[in-house]
Parts: structure tokens; sequence; C-alpha cells
């Protein structure tokens, strides 16, 4: 009775563990093999690196997909506090898809492509481009802010009740297909007095 009682709680503690452990599964579609993470979910804000093509469509609930055999490639894609990281520095680009529910921010950094896949429906929604990183997004939003610097790029369609755009190139943000209702330019760096600065005005 004894020995029967710990083959159960064995085989209960690890049919527990492997449940636990479950991050990943790799499914193949029409010979495109793809990996859907899994435990990832409250995306509010999405961070990308390095040479990344990064697809982003809403949804009513979150999931991330990576193609290119996310596990035999250098890539790193980390959730924590709502913010999804994906970095890869690879010569191929990295292609993930990410749907969800709540997305309210996109920053992009290097080489990294963000394209909407559909179009993003928001209340508030802020992008920030930087180095070579490119933006094509379709959205519908109340309120967007866009930010590009150094030569990265921006080719915006859809509406906005408010659009504010910071650019350090104006030529690098295209809105030809984009309407806004109330449009606003502003300088994309600036600098804040502190109080001994106000003193001595």
């Amino acid at each position: 009775m004894k020995t029967a009682f710990l083959s159960i709680f064995s085989a209960l503690v690890l049919v527990s563990g492997i449940a636990n452990s479950t991050y990943a599964a790799t499914a193949k579609n029409d010979d495109n093999t793809y990996t859907v993470l899994t435990n990832i979910s409250a995306i509010n804000k999405i961070e990308v690196h390095g040479n990344v093509e990064l697809y982003v469509s809403d949804a009513s609930t979150d999931q991330v997909k990576i193609y290119n055999k996310y596990y035999s490639e250098s890539a790193l894609v980390q959730s924590s506090n709502g913010v999804l990281r994906i970095t890869s520095y690879k010569a191929e680009k990295l292609v993930v898809w990410v749907s969800a529910n709540d997305l309210r921010s996109i920053a992009a950094y290097d080489h990294a492509v963000v394209k909407s896949f559909g179009k993003l429906s928001k209340i508030e929604f802020d992008v920030e481009l930087h180095d070579n990183a490119e933006a094509r997004l379709n959205l519908d939003a109340f309120n967007a802010n866009v930010v590009v610097k150094d030569n990265a790029k921006a080719d915006l369609n859809g509406s906005a009740d408010q659009l504010t755009v910071n650019s350090d190139i104006e030529s690098n943000v295209k809105r030809n297909n984009f309407t806004a209702v109330h449009f606003k330019e502003a300088p994309v760096s600036f600098t804040i007095a502190n109080n001994d600065d106000l003193a001595r005005l």
C-alpha cells in the first residue's frame, strides 16, 4: 500500500512539473515551422532590438508566434511586467507575430521592422523608432504619438483624432494616407530646465 501511494505521488509530481515547465510548443503549418510561446499575457508594450521583423495585430487574447526555427537561432524573447522584449542579431531576420488585446506601445531599434497585420484600433498608442528601424502601421486611434529618431522611418495609414509626430528628419515620416482631426509636430529632443536654472532667470 505504501509503495502504491509513493508511486502515485511520484507520478503526480512528475505530471505537475511537466505542466509548469511548459513554455513553448512547436507546430508545423504548410511546411512553415513556428513556435508558439505560452505563459505570455497582458502585453501592453513591445520592444524590438536587432534584425527582427515584427507583425502586430489586435486580438481578444495574447499570443506570440516565433518563426525561422526560433530555438536554433540566437534570439531572445522575454516578457516581464507587460513588456515583451524581442532581440535577434542574426543575419537572417527573425520573424515574430504578436497578437495582443491591450497593446499600447511599440519601440523598435537597430534594423527592426514593424508591420501591422490588419488595422490596429487603439485609444492611446505610442510608437518610438530609433537607429534604422522602420514601421508600416495601419491605425485607427484616438490619440497616437509617433517618435522617429536617427535614420528611422515611419509609414502611417489610417486615422486618429489626435496625431503627434516628433521626428529628426521630417521626410522620414510618411502620412499621405493618414487623416488626423488634430495634428501636432514637435521636436524630438528638448531640455527641461531644473529649479536652479529657473532661479537664475
